[in-house]
């Protein structure tokens, strides 16, 4: 395992991340995390070590420097700025690509809250260098407009207990044009307090994105990836197994 706190160039900002690499990791997936959040969320945390446990890299950044969280902290000016937080994911992308140990891997992007439409954002800027969108709790609307160019699959994670962010994400899936699954967490709140709830969203998003690393859908189930890109049907509300 490859473990390093790295400096990460991303336009006029330099952004502090976690690495971690287990040998062999065939993917690394990058954390785009929420408003008022930091790469230290556990909840991010937590699901970040299931993944590597699944031989997924991780890198988990903070999107703002240390000047601009102080002042978010105040006026919440950057939290929502999502051309912003998408164009920090995209350098963050870039630099994936350009540094040694994680060049050639693929990377996924698993955004929680405005983190998620940071994270379509950056995905539909960058079609080529994306494999997946994972999205916990998120704000797949705040998108906007970048919706319908986003070409990789996303996978939509709601809480059951979330229904305003659950109406969200069903309104943004309409909008998705790329292969897409929308799915109910039961018994979840907003923050996946509940026991169990969480390993659920880290498992069903390591077994996701190793999915979508081997070419073929999750084990044992069928996603929205036809041949139309998922739109036409809209979004299936599946619920994961225990």
């Amino acid at each position: 395992m490859i473990s390093r706190t790295v400096q990460v160039p991303a336009g006029d900002a330099v952004l502090t991340g976690d690495l971690d690499l287990p040998e062999g990791a065939g993917a690394v997936v990058l954390f785009a995390h929420g408003s008022g959040s930091s790469r230290h969320s556990p909840r991010n945390r937590m699901v970040a070590g299931r993944l590597r446990a699944g031989g997924l890299g991780t890198l988990l950044i903070d999107l703002l420097t240390e000047a601009e969280e102080r002042r978010d902290r105040r006026t919440a000016e950057h939290r929502f700025d999502i051309g912003l937080l998408g164009g920090r994911l995209a350098g963050a992308l870039a630099w994936l690509r350009d540094t040694p140990g994680t060049r050639g891997l693929p990377v996924a992007l698993f955004g929680a809250s405005t983190g998620a439409a940071a994270a379509l954002v950056a995905a539909a800027e960058h079609p080529d260098g994306v494999l997946t969108v994972v999205s916990r709790g998120g704000r797949p609307d705040l998108a906007g407009d970048a919706l319908p160019r986003v070409a990789a699959p996303v996978l939509l994670l709601v809480g059951g207990h979330d229904p305003e962010v659950l109406r969200l994400n069903e309104a943004a899936a309409r909008a998705l044009r790329a292969p897409h699954t929308l799915r109910v967490i039961p018994g979840a709140s907003h923050l996946f307090e509940e026991p169990g709830t969480l390993e659920q969203v880290a498992e069903t998003t390591r077994d996701w994105c190793l999915g979508r690393l081997a070419g073929a859908g999750v084990p044992g189930e069928r996603s929205d990836e036809s041949e139309g890109g998922g739109g036409e049907g809209g979004p299936r509300h599946a619920v994961p197994g225990p």
